[in-house]
């Protein structure tokens, strides 16, 4: 693609509703870079989902393109009555830690075991930003949040490395700071045949910076500077000294037959039998 990229392309003439140092505005850019280095003049070959939360706000409407919004939770079986319906588009999922990791935790796992050829992003600001700061799945430890006073007492959930032990084609984790990896992981996400899953570990100033006494975007970036590391240092070190750390990088990349594929076997099988 040798024409310069501008976001604006793909974007509806809309204010954008994110607040000040918001990670969403960059998980946007990362993946409309991708689309265009990959090729696509606009969306028209896409289709977006989204359930509830802030980075749900990413695609619909903003986004030139169809999408979807679904209930809290519900994104992925949307999505994959999309695709089961229009096999030749893209289909992909925007949502956060809460949506997605959360309320929308079984249709995630039960995505990525069937091997469903959509894309998942899930942005994890590791909180609930948008309806007051409560407990998410994926809170560091000992964090205190309005539902949570005294600091979480659960762990947070690998929501990458699960996806991926699930049965996922693709799974990845980055965060907002490491841009051209997230831009990259976006890329291969799209054009990987299956279930493919992307999680931004994005800054909250607003909601969470401030609770754990990162008073902007900034700070709250050479926080994940400070605790990021690659999954092959990370796989040398123990349970504890991972404690509250970020790991970053690729945790599945395999090529298997999704569901479509034994959905179509499956017909054309039935098909020969009743003749």
């Amino acid at each position: 693609m040798t024409e310069p990229f501008t976001i604006r392309k793909y974007l509806r003439d809309l204010p954008l509703p994110f607040c000040s140092g918001c990670g969403c505005l960059t998980v946007m850019n990362s993946f409309l870079r991708a689309v265009h280095e990959l090729g696509h003049k606009d969306l028209s070959k896409f289709v977006f989902c989204s359930g509830i939360g802030c980075s749900a706000w990413i695609p619909s409407p903003y986004f030139k393109a169809d999408s979807i919004h679904a209930t809290h939770g519900r994104s992925i079986p949307v999505a994959t009555g999309i695709k089961l319906m229009r096999p030749n588009l893209n289909v992909v999922i925007f949502g956060g830690d809460g949506d997605i990791a959360g309320i929308g935790l079984s249709h995630l796992v039960h995505a990525a075991r069937r091997n469903i050829d959509v894309t998942v992003v899930m942005v994890n600001n590791m909180i609930y930003g948008m309806t007051g700061g409560q407990v998410a799945p994926t809170t560091p430890f000992g964090i205190k949040t309005t539902t949570t006073p005294y600091g979480s007492f659960d762990p947070p959930l690998d929501t990458t490395r699960l996806v991926a032990t699930a049965g996922a084609s693709y799974a990845a984790r980055w965060t907002t700071l490491h841009f051209k990896q997230l831009k990259d992981a976006m890329k291969t996400a799209v054009t990987t045949n299956g279930f493919a899953f992307v999680e931004a570990v994005s800054p909250c100033p607003t909601t969470f910076g401030r609770r754990i006494g990162l008073k902007d975007a900034a700070e709250m970036l050479r926080w994940f500077k400070q605790n990021a590391m690659s999954k092959e240092q990370a796989d040398k070190m123990t349970e504890k000294e991972l404690a509250n750390k970020i790991v970053v990088g690729k945790f599945a990349h395999r090529k298997k037959p999704t569901f479509s594929d034994h959905l179509q076997k499956a017909l054309k099988e039935a098909e020969k039998t009743a003749q």
